[in-house]
């Protein structure tokens, strides 16, 4: 399967008119920007993305909470999660992934080279 469309659960505008551009412009990918979990979980099926990204925190739903809902609706539970945080020490990281994120990219991102890491976990999970 290809990697064709993302969803970017970030609630920092600015944050999430770079990350579009840099996925949709360097990547080729659709993306669907959610400013928050509840809205994530309100559009994921219908956007059925191939992998979503999302922001450890954001008000309401922080991403740890909204990544358990995703889990615990068949639907959505084998979709590929990846934070995207500032939060990246060793033990922070060993736990977004004991809840079930394939990794963790680190913010402030490079928009440049943002497409080409999701691009790289992606292709790392379905060798």
């Amino acid at each position: 399967m290809n990697l064709e469309r993302i969803l970017y659960a970030e609630d920092e505008p600015d944050i999430q008119a770079v990350a579009k551009l840099a996925l949709e412009m360097v990547g080729g990918f659709k993306v669907l920007i959610c400013g928050n979990g509840a809205e994530t979980l309100e559009k994921v099926k219908d956007f059925a993305p191939n992998l979503i990204l999302l922001d450890v925190m954001m008000p309401g739903m922080d991403g740890p909470t909204t990544l358990k809902h995703l889990r615990a609706d068949p639907a959505t539970a084998s979709i590929p999660v990846v934070f995207l945080t500032a939060k990246v020490q060793a033990a922070e990281v060993a736990q977004y992934q004991a809840l079930g994120a394939l990794t963790v990219l680190a913010k402030p991102f490079n928009p440049m080279t943002l497409a080409a890491q999701v691009k790289q976990v992606w292709d790392a999970r379905h060798v």
